[in-house]
Parts: C-alpha cells; structure tokens; sequence
C-alpha cells in the first residue's frame, strides 16, 4: 500500500512539473487498473483435473508478491465449459510475464490472446499444446 502511494504522489509530482504529458501521459490514465480474464478450456481442465485448484492457489501466491494484483471473480461458464478467473491487473504488470510464470507451474499448456470486440476485456485462454483454438 506504502509503495502504491509512492508511485501515485512520483506520478503527481511528475505531472505537476509537465514530464508527463511530454511523454503522453495524463493523471486520467496513471493507476487504471485493467481487467483481464484468464480462461481455462475444458478438455485441459478435463485431462488435468488436479489444475483448477493449481491455478487458483497460483493467484493466491501471485497477489502475496504483487498486492496491487487481484482476482475479482472466479466462475464456470456454462456455455463453454471454461473454467473464468476475471482478474484486475496493475498498469505497471506486464500480464504475458504473469502467463509465463502460471505456465511453468502447470502441466505443459499453451495461452492464445483472444481479442473479443470492445468493450470486453482481453482473454488469454489456456489449452492443450497442439490443439485448435476453442470457440468462444
């Protein structure tokens, strides 16, 4: 929390004497927050059964060294059959360096950014290796 507020007043301070809107920035988009989800299909959920209590302690461990990251929800959708975590991820997170790290704790996967229509939030959607995209 100390560190957050840090980073805000540097920012403030940085705006205030004009460095920041020099490189594009404005006090509107410094600690927005994103909301991303992370979704696992069901024929990998299917051959790793153990991997949905993976995933969740995962982000368990991952908001003790990263406190500004937060899981909002996680949920089965019905439709798919996908396991959903709806994350809210910090500006200054890089969410493919997060991908990376889940995926040396799991079974050997691969994730695919999906790019649904705006307004809805990005996806990264985790598989088998070597198998077709799902449909969504």
């Amino acid at each position: 929390m100390i560190e957050q507020l840090d980073y805000f007043q540097r920012a403030a301070d940085l705006l205030q004497c004009g460095e920041l809107e020099r490189l594009g920035f404005s006090m509107d988009t410094l600690g927005q927050n994103q909301i991303v989800e992370i979704r696992l299909t069901y024929r990998y959920a299917q051959a790793h059964p153990w991997v949905v209590q993976a995933v969740t302690g995962f982000f368990s461990a991952y908001f003790m060294e990263h406190p500004g990251f937060r899981v909002q929800r996680h949920f089965d959708e019905l439709e798919t059959g996908m396991h959903v975590w709806v994350c809210d991820v910090p500006p200054t997170m890089k969410v493919p360096s997060l991908m990376r790290r889940l995926q040396a704790d799991i079974p050997p996967c691969r994730y695919q950014l999906t790019t649904p229509h705006p307004p809805a939030r990005p996806q990264y959607v985790i598989d088998l290796p070597g198998s077709e995209p799902p449909i969504s």
